[in-house]
This record gives structure tokens, sequence and C-alpha cells, in this order.
């Protein structure tokens, strides 16, 4: 059935297409904080252990509501890891690192996260998509806030 939400299928497109990046990022980001979680070793085990579940488990919801955004524009979210490694801006990382260098790679996917939603804003305004630029904000406020709070752990 034809979708007629107000926004030409063309525009649709370009933001499914841009969600569908901004959803290998998010699951990209899971996977490393979870992956983290499981990993972490030294002097801050617990309040990182922690920190990193409540982290993953924020970015397991969002991939859903990312995806159900895509779907609700009426495209296919995308949901291989072949799908997300070339989409996502996220770089895996090899082996294990110390806590530390864990923070400091979470900081940045936290910000690649950011900044790939704050790239969207411009064809969700102009396409007056409130749903997916609430969705957007939604994103940037947990992804900035989140960061904020890795870094001031990497401070003397």
């Amino acid at each position: 059935m034809k979708i007629d939400i107000g926004i030409e299928e063309k525009t649709r497109g370009e933001i499914a297409e841009g969600l569908s990046r901004l959803l290998a990022d998010t699951y990209s980001l899971y996977l490393k904080t979870h992956n983290f979680h499981w990993n972490v070793t030294g002097p801050m085990f617990q309040t990182l252990h922690l920190m990193f579940e409540t982290q993953y488990n924020e970015l397991a919801l969002a991939v859903d509501l990312i995806a159900e955004r895509i779907r609700a524009l009426g495209f296919p979210a995308p949901g291989t890891y072949s799908e997300f490694s070339r989409l996502s801006s996220i770089e895996e990382t090899a082996g294990v690192p110390k806590a530390k260098e864990m923070i400091r790679l979470l900081v940045d996917g936290h910000e690649t996260v950011a900044r790939t939603a704050r790239s969207l804003f411009s064809t969700v305004d102009k396409a007056s998509d409130e749903p997916s630029a609430d969705l957007l904000t939604q994103r940037l406020q947990v992804h900035e806030k989140t960061a904020w709070m890795l870094r001031s752990l990497l401070e003397e």
C-alpha cells in the first residue's frame, strides 16, 4: 500500500538512509560497549562494569527505536553485521584494551554517533519530519551526556 504521510518517497528514502547509518553506528557502539563490559579489568572494574552495562542496555533500546522509525518511513532497516560494517563510522576495536583506553574509545564512539545524528537534521527539517527530528534530538542528548560522563573519568 502506498505511504502518504506528507513526505515524498525520495525524501523518506534519504531520511531512512541517514537513519540506517545512525542505526549502524548505534549498533556498533552497543557491541563495543557490551564487549568492554565483559572484558574490563583494573581498579575501576566495578564502576566501569556497571556503567558499561547501563550504557549498552540503553543502546539496545535505541537500536529498536531507530529501526522502527526507518520502517515507519517505508524502508527496510539494515540488520546484518555486513550491512552495519558497511554503514557504520565506528571502527571495531581489536583485542582487549586497558580500561582507560576503553573509556577513550567509547567517548569517541558516542561523539561519532552524535555527529551522525546531527548530520541528518538538514534533511529531516526540510521535510518537516518531526518524529525523526525528535528521535535525533533524544539520541543527541544521550550521546553527548554519555560522552561527557565518560570524559570526566579521564580527568586527573
